[in-house]
């Protein structure tokens, strides 16, 4: 057992037993060496199940969407990523700061588990690519700090790379590439599910009055959701990735939206979404000297 996983389990057991917060969220081992869950407790005998190790891939701030309209206080475990979820929360009246104790764990990055498929436990696993690619590893906002921060150092560019070779290709040639994506789609909604920016309390895509969104598996409804999500969360994504690694059919949505992330820095300068709390979204208002080149 790690100390930061020790370490966890200590500011639980405390936080549960003076009745501090009425829930925890964190992480527990799956049912496979590479696999960590995400864990609900509410009871101090459950503290020793929660564990912090290379597969803690889920963003933990999602479910705060859920305990939005509830009073209990909550305590959650974040990683940098994570973080800066809380704040996308609090910017979009979905939370008060006041409902969760934020502990932070500074992240040194994660495993990919479709790599360590069929690998013994201890084997090499190749790095995560969102976790190559990040530039907040340390939480942005925290209450108690687990762990000594690392150094942010973003070293993969894959994402960067394919957006670049994007950019070059034809309209048409954008067209088909993206064409071909979304023909993949089977409409699963794991994207949707998964992403903190994503907290409508009603989705458009559920509704049924009127029906934005037809019920037939076909490019044109797939084309229409994916983009109608790209421009919901544009300026604010917090690039956590996880949109990117639940699709069961591995699109490449994160080159999506940071094309877009890096289309709205061109335009209103750099916007790093979930960063500060009290900094307006670029296309969540507007200002006189916004730039208007488009009419």
């Amino acid at each position: 057992m790690n100390e930061i996983s020790l370490q966890m389990r200590e500011i639980a057991r405390d936080l549960l037993s003076k009745n501090e917060v009425n829930l925890v969220l964190g992480w527990e081992k799956g049912s496979h060496w590479y696999k960590s869950a995400p864990l609900f407790i509410n009871k101090v005998e459950d503290v020793d199940r929660l564990v912090f190790d290379e597969f803690c891939h889920n963003n933990l701030s999602k479910y705060l969407v859920d305990l939005a309209h509830h009073e209990a206080k909550v305590a959650i475990f974040v990683k940098g990523c994570d973080s800066r979820g809380i704040n996308r929360l609090i910017q979009d009246n979905v939370i008060k700061r006041e409902q969760v104790y934020v502990i932070g764990i500074p992240c040194r990055g994660l495993k990919d588990p479709d790599d360590a498929v069929g690998k013994k436990c201890g084997e090499p696993v190749k790095d995560a690519v969102k976790c190559q690619e990040c530039r907040y590893p340390n939480p942005v906002v925290h209450d108690i700090m687990v762990g000594e921060q690392v150094n942010a150092t973003a070293r993969g560019q894959e994402t960067a790379a394919l957006i670049e070779k994007l950019e070059k290709m034809t309209q048409d040639e954008r067209y088909n590439y993206w064409s071909r994506q979304f023909e993949c789609c089977i409409r699963c909604y794991a994207c949707r599910n998964v992403c903190p920016a994503c907290s409508c309390r009603e989705c458009i895509f559920d509704r049924a009055v009127p029906d934005w969104l037809g019920k037939a598996n076909n490019l044109a409804e797939n084309q229409f959701m994916h983009l109608t999500r790209a421009m919901h969360v544009a300026g604010r994504c917090i690039e956590c990735g996880e949109c990117e690694r639940a699709c069961p059919m591995n699109l490449p949505l994160m080159a999506l939206n940071k094309k877009i992330i890096k289309d709205i820095e061109e335009l209103f300068g750099e916007n790093d979404a979930g960063i500060d709390p009290e900094k307006k979204p670029p296309l969540g208002h507007f200002e006189l000297n916004d730039p208007e080149k488009f009419m």
